[in-house]
């Protein structure tokens, strides 16, 4: 059986070797739909009381008229395109992170609401939209004992 010397610093040239890869491929791969592609859609905050469901969403800088909310089936969407205020000629921007364009967000609600009740709201850039639930959907909570 021979002996081998233990080069410590050779095990850390190749792991850095195997980092380096892995940060390549990394970044070299195109992901197959980027956010330019795409657009911006805005964050939803989904919540349900005893009565009905309430989703909350931020697009600051909108018209209300520019929003519009459908619900078909059990799936809600908003769509709306935010606008730049003005076109500014004389700056150069080196970095623009606030969103611009159209929007669309779909969700499919868990359970069945009360379609002709249907409220929505916009107030300091949050949109909120109160959903009651039908009958059937209050009455389908059920209680489990856990022994």
């Amino acid at each position: 059986m021979a002996l081998i010397p233990w080069r410590p610093f050779e095990e850390l040239t190749s792991f850095r070797k195997e980092m380096d890869r892995l940060w390549d491929r990394f970044f070299s791969e195109r992901p197959s739909m980027n956010i330019l592609e795409r657009g911006w859609e805005p964050s939803l905050d989904i919540s349900e009381t005893k009565g009905e469901l309430i989703i909350k969403t931020e697009i600051p800088g909108m018209d209300p008229k520019d929003i519009d909310i459908s619900l078909v089936g059990d799936t809600l969407t908003i769509k709306g395109e935010k606008k730049q205020e003005k076109e500014e000629k004389e700056e150069n921007y080196y970095r623009i992170e606030r969103n611009y364009g159209a929007f669309s967000r779909m969700v499919k609600l868990p359970l069945a609401v009360q379609n002709d009740n249907i409220k929505a709201s916009y107030q300091n850039g949050v949109l909120k939209i109160t959903l009651p639930k039908s009958e059937e959907a209050k009455k389908k909570q059920v209680k489990i004992k856990v022994e």
